[in-house]
């Protein structure tokens, strides 16, 4: 609970006056003003979270996060619960959609086991952080206990700030776990106060039958557990995952050490707002990748005032759309760095 704690008490809003800086920068560069949209947004966004009106960007790493979820034996996924571990070695041998997404841009990815229901052979791309063996059943009573609420959260502020450590000046989110998008559905239900047939989607592809059970469930998962939505560990305990919990840890940390992060679709969304919760100036620091075809995720963003780079009807997760969001962003930093401004090209600026 110590280093929860003072990773929070570390997180401020980004610094202002380097923003306005960084701001008279991009309105000097040859083209016309704002012409160059979101990539200026993100170039301004990424000075104030850094620190520098000249901010560089590095080292890239994205951070997979897997975990099981006891509410899956509720029939709430397509799939079963044996695909987690089997995506994990996928993601350990580089064949899955993030590795691919990841060499595209030139990101390290992280394989981290928070709670994954089986164990996963050593391997050197992976990292055991496993709190338990998969959560409980929410439907009949708390996901974890309050202790492993804080163990999840923690970890993931051990691993993001051990990737900064190491050179990592952006990181993106990712996940896996099945059923995971039950218990997202249930965190931003029960954060945004909104109904859980407005946002639960049918995640790995469930069919209509499924899908009003998976709502069900859910329903049945708030109304035993009684989650208190200005307590994020309270949450988290009662409905959430440990990869959950994780990625919000992750959160936290970047954003107590001014780095962005850039987070990926519904379950990376779930955690956003648990993060949010704990700390509401921890939004400054995100940077939506993409919106997602699960309906709680636009609900989610918005809660948080962010607004997603993409929509490519994405839902895959694994943190493919934080990659690509991660290749956006460098881009605007780019523009900000290495485009001229009209004075050192000798071009001529608007009349007055």
């Amino acid at each position: 609970m110590n280093l929860l704690k003072s990773t929070l008490e570390l997180i401020e809003k980004p610094s202002q006056p380097v923003m306005d800086k960084a701001q008279a920068r991009l309105d000097n560069l040859t083209k016309p003003l704002g012409s160059l949209g979101r990539l200026e947004e993100l170039a301004k966004k990424i000075s104030g979270i850094m620190g520098t009106e000249r901010p560089r960007i590095s080292q890239k790493t994205i951070i997979v996060a897997a975990a099981d979820h006891g509410v899956a034996k509720e029939g709430v996924s397509a799939f079963p619960q044996e695909v987690t571990p089997q995506m994990v070695l996928n993601f350990l041998s580089g064949g899955a959609g993030i590795n691919v997404l990841a060499r595209h841009i030139g990101a390290n990815v992280l394989v981290v086991d928070a709670g994954v229901a089986s164990d996963i052979a050593p391997h050197t791309a992976l990292l055991n952080k496993k709190i338990a063996y998969g959560t409980k059943n929410m439907a009949t009573g708390p996901a974890m206990s309050m202790d492993e609420a804080v163990k999840t959260v923690e970890a993931g502020i051990e691993t993001a700030e051990a990737a900064i450590k190491g050179g990592a000046s952006i990181i993106g989110t990712g996940d896996m776990g099945i059923g995971n998008t039950t218990a997202s559905s249930a965190i931003t239900a029960v954060i945004t106060g909104q109904k859980p047939e407005d946002v639960t989607g049918r995640g790995t592809g469930i069919d209509d039958k499924s899908l009003a059970n998976k709502v069900e469930v859910i329903k049945k998962a708030i109304k035993a557990n009684s989650p208190d939505k200005n307590n994020a560990l309270d949450i988290l305990s009662k409905v959430g995952g440990f990869e959950i919990g994780f990625l919000c840890g992750v959160i936290l940390a970047c954003a107590a050490n001014k780095k962005p992060v850039v987070i990926d679709g519904f379950i990376s969304g779930a955690a956003a707002l648990l993060a949010y919760v704990f700390k509401p100036e921890t939004s400054d620091y995100m940077i939506a990748s993409h919106c997602s075809v699960e309906k709680g995720h636009i609900v989610a963003l918005k809660h948080m005032g962010l607004k997603p780079i993409l929509d490519l009807d994405l839902r895959l997760g694994e943190g493919t759309g934080a990659a690509l969001g991660i290749s956006i962003a460098e881009a605007g930093v780019k523009i900000l760095n290495e485009m001229a401004t009209f004075a050192q090209a000798g071009v001529s600026e608007k009349n007055k």
